[in-house]
């Protein structure tokens, strides 16, 4: 069957894609792209598996963004990659590339650290920076450094989440004065055709059951997910970087 993402790593308890942007992780309207919907069919005709089929997405990301998402097949692999989430216990590496960055002279010697507070009303679509003692706000920290200049003060940065926020990076490029490229609902000037300029690139987690060899140490897994074509018809540099193939 032909698949509209590409399956990263699969097992009993996994099933690891390559989201592309353009789709939601579930919870879509009966019309509209579910990359949740998508995964229980593919389940669904590869097992031959009847009625309903329980998948849990752990990763999501937003509709606009692509790159690596998991997806949990049974419940404990669900409960389990949950806390590691909450609990911080995860390894998470973003491309952007952004607009209006100054560089600085490459490789940058250190990642430069964002640390900002961030706050949605409920019926405000775009995350806001507000001061750390306003109410309701959220601690949003992030490391970044610049890999390579791709246009004249466009950048592709990498990306490190100490915290997982909603729009965290999207809000804190912005309001650093260097949104990321195509997205719109964060200021960003450069239209971008497929989604906004935004990649999870890797992730690392701890595999919910299986053990390492000759150990009770959990199996370490690292996920890699590649750029979308897109990115390199608009900037071919990004694919002369080291890890963008």
């Amino acid at each position: 069957m032909q698949l509209p993402f590409e399956v990263l790593y699969e097992d009993n308890h996994l099933l690891v894609v390559n989201k592309p942007a353009g789709w939601v992780s579930q919870g879509a309207l009966p019309d509209a792209k579910s990359l949740l919907d998508e995964a229980a069919q593919y389940i669904r005709i590869k097992y031959q598996k009847p009625g309903n089929v329980f998948l849990g997405v752990v990763s999501r990301l937003d509709k606009s963004v692509s790159g690596v998402t998991v997806i949990a097949r049974t419940s404990k692999a669900a409960a389990r990659l949950s806390e590691q989430f909450r609990d911080r216990d995860v390894g998470k590496t973003y491309w952007a590339v952004v607009s209006n960055y100054r560089s600085t002279p490459l490789p940058h010697p250190t990642p430069i650290t964002l640390r900002d507070w961030l706050y949605q009303s409920e019926h405000d679509p775009i995350v806001q920076i507000v001061r750390p003692q306003s109410r309701g706000a959220k601690e949003a920290i992030l490391q970044y450094k610049p890999l390579a200049e791709l246009a004249p003060n466009t950048q592709l940065l990498q990306i490190e989440l100490l915290t997982g926020r909603k729009h965290q990076i999207r809000a804190q490029l912005a309001h650093a004065g260097f949104p990321i490229v195509g997205d719109r609902k964060y200021g960003s000037p450069v239209p971008f055709h497929d989604g906004i300029m935004l990649h999870a690139l890797s992730l690392q987690i701890q595999h919910p059951t299986q053990k390492q060899p000759d150990s009770e140490m959990p199996l370490e897994l690292n996920f890699k997910a590649p750029l979308p074509k897109a990115w390199l018809q608009k900037f071919p540099k990004v694919g002369m970087v080291d890890g963008g193939r």
